[in-house]
């Protein structure tokens, strides 16, 4: 089976890994490029900081060398990428941005939490943390900047008939830019034969725009879960 990892580097590389040890044959074919903002950050009278991303994690790294504030972390691979980068404090929230306005708020930060984000961002977290009474502020760091085209090895796997072909899918633009690549490259209507394999369902009600052969939603929003949806995929060809 062939598994169309969309996501951006360095994250891709990683996944794309554990689809080869799954048993599947992992194409990159990323939907967006990462890059960096120059940012002077003020971080007068933070308490604590909020990660949605481990792309935030890694353009925070190289902001600053901070690392003594607490971290609230969306998910596990984010929480992974702040042990990386030196934070020793790390509460981690259940992969979605709702569950981590709820962690912080349970946590009553007396002080002011920021938020370090992409300019595209699936929700407020700033306003959420406010209507729980939590002062919160966001600071734009990276942007994530789409790709128009599908790799070319992705719009061959969608092309051919002989293999089954999934696509990995972590969030709502990633599925969103992923449908565009495709009609893009006039391959829309070959995504009646591929399986889209999303993290939540949010990121599938975003994939059901197109016409898949099936679309399937990770238990948890966890990449070991998207993995599991693989595992699946791949036991059943």
């Amino acid at each position: 089976m062939k598994v169309i990892v969309t996501r951006p580097s360095p994250d891709a590389e990683a996944f794309a890994a554990e689809v080869a040890k799954a048993g599947a044959e992992p194409i990159l074919s990323p939907v967006m490029v990462i890059r960096q903002r120059p940012h002077a950050l003020d971080l007068a009278g933070v308490g604590a900081l909020a990660f949605t991303s481990a792309n935030g994690v890694r353009a925070f790294s190289l902001l600053t060398r901070e690392r003594g504030l607490p971290v609230f972390a969306v998910g596990a691979a984010t929480a992974d990428a702040a042990a990386e980068a030196g934070f020793a404090q790390i509460t981690t929230a259940r992969g979605d941005a709702m569950s981590l306005a709820q962690v912080v708020a349970q946590a009553k930060p007396s002080k002011q939490v920021l938020h370090l984000a992409g300019s595209d961002r699936a929700g407020d977290l700033a306003a959420m943390l406010g209507d729980y009474g939590v002062k919160a502020r966001r600071a734009v760091i990276y942007d994530a900047d789409k790709y128009d085209r599908l790799a070319t090895p992705a719009a061959d796997a969608l092309r051919q008939k002989d293999d089954p072909v999934a696509v990995t899918l972590f969030s709502p633009r990633s599925a969103r830019l992923f449908i565009e690549q495709a009609a893009f490259d006039g391959l829309v209507e070959t995504l009646q034969r591929v399986a889209a394999l999303c993290l939540s369902p949010d990121v599938a009600r975003a994939a059901a725009a197109a016409d898949w052969g099936a679309i399937e939603t990770a238990r948890m929003p966890t990449s070991e879960d998207v993995l599991d949806l693989v595992a699946g995929r791949i036991g059943r060809t």
